[in-house]
């Protein structure tokens, strides 16, 4: 499991962040100002630190410098209020891989935190497998008895977000706000529709499946 380091002196940011990334399938540790971040940062060797640029006792930017100039190679995303001036050329100065501007969609903090994660030197590709199937999630490639299967990012997404919580009650809503994200507001009906989808892609026999289950009243459960 991966941990990712999130310092941001915004109680309800740094929480909502916290739970998104443990719903993600990752391990957070937050921090409220600059000064612990950076502690935490050097003593927990974290995979990911996202850090605020405004921060009480030692900003975002002098914690992005101090961990470059001690050698950190942790890859770093900064947090930035809309309307403040986010120069490039600054944040590669001072260490920072990436950026995202406040407030930000959920699916689009996922998708950077993932790239800056894939373009991390000498990390393995992580492969997930069950029955006949082979996802692979670097790639993005989804396999099945060595054959590749087709599957829009929405399809893929669910897929994965299973695959990360095996054998675990998972309600509707929880699927759409993990998968769909927080600012989306598709239908209950959508996960029905794409669970239906997996099924018919990736089960023996769609109409009894053994790894996508309904669960009633509540929602699905993945059984690898």
């Amino acid at each position: 499991m991966q941990t990712i380091l999130v310092i941001d002196d915004d109680d309800n940011l740094r929480d909502t962040i916290g739970v998104l990334l443990e719903r993600e399938g990752f391990r957070a540790i937050l921090a409220s100002d600059g000064l612990s971040g950076l502690d935490q940062a050097i003593l927990a060797k974290p995979s990911l630190i996202i850090t605020d640029l405004r921060l009480p006792g030692l900003s975002g930017v002098e914690v992005c410098k101090r961990l470059r100039s001690s050698g950190v190679l942790t890859p770093i995303i900064v947090l930035s209020a809309i309307g403040e001036e986010i120069d490039k050329v600054l944040l590669l100065e001072i260490g920072a891989d990436d950026y995202v501007v406040k407030p930000f969609g959920t699916r689009e903090l996922l998708a950077r935190i993932r790239a800056v994660l894939r373009r991390q030197p000498g990390v393995q590709q992580k492969v997930l497998t069950f029955a006949d199937v082979e996802v692979n999630l670097d790639r993005r490639v989804v396999t099945r008895r060595d054959q590749e299967i087709r599957f829009t990012p929405a399809e893929y997404n669910l897929l994965t977000f299973f695959l990360q919580n095996p054998d675990r009650p998972l309600s509707r809503d929880m699927i759409l706000n993990s998968v769909w994200g927080y600012e989306s507001f598709p239908n209950t009906r959508t996960v029905d529709a794409h669970v239906v989808r997996l099924r018919q892609k990736l089960e023996a026999d769609p109409n009894c499946p053994r790894h996508f289950l309904t669960l009633h009243k509540v929602g699905y459960r993945f059984l690898p």
